[in-house]
């Protein structure tokens, strides 16, 4: 490398920065070999980067071609580190004439949000209080110990067998919810004890790998409702027809996999019932065998080893086995219920490079808040707060509310909060109605 201008006084000159406009980065969205993206007006080649990316090459893949900025505020936290290993990816920045973000993105609601979030950061709303993890930690372990008791103290019959598989069944739930904020390191300043916690979590309390997990959830995250790029709207086209844009559009296509008129009905076999017995539970193994994680095979190992050290003795092979998948069988149930109903009835569309607030307003709604709906939902009721600020402690989402319900009044946004049964059953009203869409669209267009 030759080294560059030297000034009167002896000292080099940094070479000048090059500049490019966002037609240029939009040319480098990963359709070709080449991925840019944008962060505070610079611009990285992270074509090779993907694949070293500690969230996985996907979610900033999602973004290639896009500004980031947003996003990346709200996955890190610690972005001064961060930045000092993006250095070697910085290829340069937009030109001065460019504006900071593309124009789909709305320019005033981007920058109140910034000063929103800028004023949470103040009121130490990101920080946690790590005693009321603690004491969520410690309910879900005496669940599980009180699972057991209730078979060792009052039998293998079918009453105690079936409390201790509703007790084992909330313990996996909570643990669920747990592991979730582990994972998007909402509990500790450090992301070192924050993924310690999620792999003894997720790992050794419920037999899952940290690493599929953090695969899946953040690309949810970072493009929620976005066809091909949320995994947690890939049962469409396949199994549903999601969303009043993709089904209409898979409809014209004359495309049928499944008899979609019908699907708010077989939802109730192939959904809440379905996902973790008949899915999850097998797929987990594969994807860590397949990736060679071998450390979150290790935990998961841990979890099946105890399970079955702790209820053998008491039940026999086809017992245990009986109880295991019982569990399996009501956790699902809690699972997508609770998951889907802040999603599946809202905006389903392709990625249209929207601003952040509006990405995931449009994604997300609310379920009201109340002592139980807190605990059942894992605090994800709030799932609006939730997506805007993926790395807030859960206990503060009820704070930071009233300051997101008065952006979204002020920019005309839809707000949504409802009761919980009506968010179940919205779950089941919105895929009737993109059901018929559907239908009437590859009959009659």
């Amino acid at each position: 490398m030759t080294p560059g201008p030297v000034t009167a006084g002896g000292e080099a000159q940094r070479p000048s920065p090059r500049y490019f406009t966002w037609e240029e980065v939009a040319q480098r969205s990963g359709r070709e070999r080449e991925r840019w993206l944008v962060i505070d007006r610079k611009v990285y080649n992270i074509s090779e980067f993907t694949r070293r990316h500690p969230g996985g090459s996907r979610v900033i893949s999602h973004y290639a071609g896009q500004d980031a900025t947003d996003p990346f505020v709200a996955f890190h936290i610690n972005k001064g580190l961060v930045k000092k290993y993006m250095n070697s990816l910085l290829i340069g920045e937009l030109s001065p004439e460019q504006p900071s973000f593309e124009p789909t993105k709305h320019k005033e609601l981007t920058n109140e949000f910034r000063e929103l979030r800028a004023t949470v950061e103040r009121m130490g709303l990101m920080k946690a209080n790590h005693f009321f993890f603690l004491f969520y930690l410690l309910h879900i372990l005496l669940l599980d110990v009180a699972a057991w008791l209730t078979l060792w103290v009052f039998g293998t019959s079918l009453v105690p067998f079936l409390l201790c598989a509703v007790l084992l069944s909330t313990v996996q739930a909570q643990a669920g919810w747990l592991q979730h904020d582990f994972g998007h390191l909402s509990v500790f300043g450090t992301s070192t004890w924050n993924h310690l916690l999620h792999h003894f979590v997720i790992g050794h309390l419920k037999g899952a790998p940290a690493s599929w997990w953090n695969h899946m959830h953040f690309q949810h995250h970072a493009k929620p409702n976005c066809f091909r790029k949320d995994p947690d709207i890939n049962m469409h086209p396949l199994f549903f027809a999601l969303g009043k844009v993709l089904s209409v559009e898979l409809g014209k296509q004359k495309k049928k996999y499944m008899p979609y008129n019908h699907q708010h009905k077989y939802f109730f076999l192939i959904g809440p019932p379905a996902l973790l017995p008949l899915y999850f539970q097998w797929y987990i193994f594969y994807f860590v065998v397949q990736r060679k994680k071998w450390v979150d095979l290790a935990w998961m190992v841990t979890f099946y080893v105890r399970v079955f050290l702790t209820y053998m003795p008491l039940l026999g092979l086809k017992g245990f086995l009986g109880l295991f998948f019982i569990v399996r069988f009501l956790e699902s149930n809690w699972f997508v219920w609770v998951t889907q109903m802040n999603h599946i009835p809202m905006h389903i569309d392709h990625d249209r490079n929207k601003d952040w607030v509006s990405t995931q307003l449009q994604a997300t709604c609310n379920v009201h808040q109340s002592a139980f709906n807190d605990w059942f939902s894992g605090h994800l009721n709030f799932q609006i707060e939730h997506h805007l600020f993926p790395t807030m402690p859960r206990h503060n989402y009820h704070k930071v509310a009233p300051l997101v319900q008065s952006l979204c009044a002020k920019y005309g946004i839809e707000y949504q909060s409802k009761p919980l049964l009506s968010a179940f059953a919205d779950i089941v009203h919105s895929l009737k109605e993109s059901g018929q869409l559907w239908l009437d669209a590859y009959l009659h267009q």
